[in-house]
């Protein structure tokens, strides 16, 4: 019949009737759509298995870490360890809370560990004094200069602190980029897109030839078209890929997370033994500087408190499981770094089945034969001038925008991840833990969470001193936007909306 009823496809000859055709672009549109999220799904669950390998990893490491610590206090130290559980227990809550990106002071939470351990250990150590709370006070306050513990108090805050700060970065990272595809793959065609997407997939139906393929530089065209807004997250998320590359050099090189975590109750030991072997001049210095306390009435100096043997706590290394995840999610962050502008020849070539470049009997959106016109550049800029379909470059999509301020606010945290500075998170401690792998370690054994409210603190920057001999590589090389400039850049978006609209 004559097609002077269509609407969308060419008004030749043809066998659809308004309703059919109607039909066939609610077709279309629903079936890109789901190309569309199928394909983000892909990506979503390449970085969702990335998170969750290292996270269960990370968990594993710290879990053993403080069950080999429960095994073999008990016997080393016995009531330096017995009547001090809790402290040990909070230091191990603490550093999931920050892990799972709690709003808390990794340092701050360390030296609390150290000052409580030491109140503590103290008075058991000199139990025929009477310690007061007050005494104790001044203790702590010359404790820098004692060094009742030796340098691992510093040595560790440095080294773990820098592990903790790429760890956690990392792993949200992951989840971040996973969300960011979510978010954009539920975008809605617009209806300029629809009309072009039907044109291109049913019309031939419409003119009795659908057998025939749409020609591949035609169906560039419509894809690169609908998709420009999403081709503009280009270049952040390769930042993203390349951030998250970089860190993961850095968890498996200078701030191997391995050595830090998995070690962490022998650094402890070595604390205690360290405030054990010296304690006859610790206890002189705290005297000199704090006066000496009063003869406690209950006190009784007879009875020595545990003195430990050679050490036997061992880390047991898992430096190679590591090796091989680092391995792998750089190779699968890699083959990302493209993913949206490979996007419209990927569903091109493998959802809508377009031919060959050189085919010359195509479907060009009218007929069956060669389609002419030039292939357009990526992004919503390039498309002022496609053939296909009318895009609008003066109104960019803000739920695309908005996910484009997420990457850039992620990779700033990765970037100062990777030189050991720590940035604030929001509490995302639900996402965080989403694998079940977070609560892994049985209450017996690593005790309850700590019920603490997260900080109130203003949200800053704490550099940690860089290790000698690394220079700063992948994401690191980038400036990176300040706190304050990232919140203007957010205000600048939502105000923009409204001027877009």
């Amino acid at each position: 019949i004559l097609g002077e009823h269509l609407r969308i496809c060419p008004q030749g000859y043809t066998c659809c009737t308004s309703e059919m055709e109607e039909n066939f672009a609610n077709k279309s549109q629903s079936e890109f759509e789901a190309m569309m999220k199928e394909a983000g799904r892909s990506v979503q669950a390449t970085l969702t298995a990335q998170h969750r390998s290292f996270d269960s990893y990370f968990q594993d490491l710290l879990n053993k870490s403080e069950k080999a610590l429960y095994d073999a206090f008990p016997s080393i130290y016995g009531e330096l360890y017995t009547q001090n559980v809790k402290v040990f227990k909070d230091l191990y809550s603490e550093l999931r809370r920050y892990y799972r990106s709690s709003n808390i002071n990794l340092e701050e939470a360390l030296n609390e560990f150290w000052t409580r351990l030491l109140e503590r250990l103290f008075k058991l150590l000199n139990p025929q004094y009477h310690i007061t709370d007050e005494y104790l006070d001044c203790m702590v306050k010359h404790a820098e200069q004692h060094k009742p513990f030796g340098e691992v108090p510093r040595d560790l805050k440095v080294k773990a602190t820098r592990a903790f700060i790429a760890a956690r970065s990392y792993a949200q990272g992951f989840l971040v980029g996973s969300d960011v595809v979510r978010k954009v793959s539920q975008v809605s065609l617009s209806h300029e897109c629809t009309r072009a997407i039907m044109k291109l997939m049913y019309c031939p139906h419409c003119r009795g030839m659908s057998s025939v393929r749409p020609c591949n530089n035609y169906c560039l065209n419509v894809v690169k078209g609908c998709l420009a807004n999403q081709a503009d997250l280009n270049t952040e998320w390769k930042y993203l890929m390349d951030s998250l590359i970089g860190v993961a050099d850095r968890i498996d090189g200078p701030y191997n997370v391995d050595t830090v975590v998995g070690s962490i109750h022998m650094r402890i030991s070595e604390a205690i033994s360290n405030l054990q072997e010296n304690k006859d001049s610790i206890t002189s210095k705290v005297f000199q500087g704090c006066g000496n306390p009063k003869i406690s009435a209950k006190g009784s100096s007879s009875k020595d408190k545990k003195r430990p043997g050679k050490l036997t706590l061992e880390a047991k290394s898992s430096a190679q499981a590591l090796e091989m995840l680092v391995l792998d999610a750089k190779g699968n962050l890699t083959a990302l770094k493209t993913y949206w502008i490979t996007l419209p020849s990927s569903l091109c070539s493998k959802k809508v089945m377009a031919s060959s470049a050189s085919d010359d009997k195509c479907w060009n959106g009218m007929t069956k034969g060669s389609y002419l016109p030039q292939v357009m550049g990526d992004g919503l800029a390039n498309q002022i001038n496609n053939p296909e379909v009318e895009v609008d470059i003066t109104k960019p999509d803000m739920t695309i925008r908005q996910q484009i301020m997420q990457l850039k606010i992620m990779t700033n945290r990765l970037g100062n991840a990777n030189i050991g500075n720590d940035v604030d998170f929001q509490d995302t401690s639900d996402d965080m833990s989403g694998s079940g792998s977070g609560d892994s370690c049985p209450d017996d054994v690593c005790g309850k969470r700590l019920s603490k409210s997260p900080s109130t603190r203003q949200p800053e920057t704490n550099a940690i001193p860089k290790q000698s001999g690394h220079g700063v590589s992948g994401a690191s090389s980038r400036s990176l936007p300040s706190a304050s400039l990232l919140l203007l850049l957010s205000v600048a978006v939502i105000a923009a909306q409204h001027l877009w609209r």
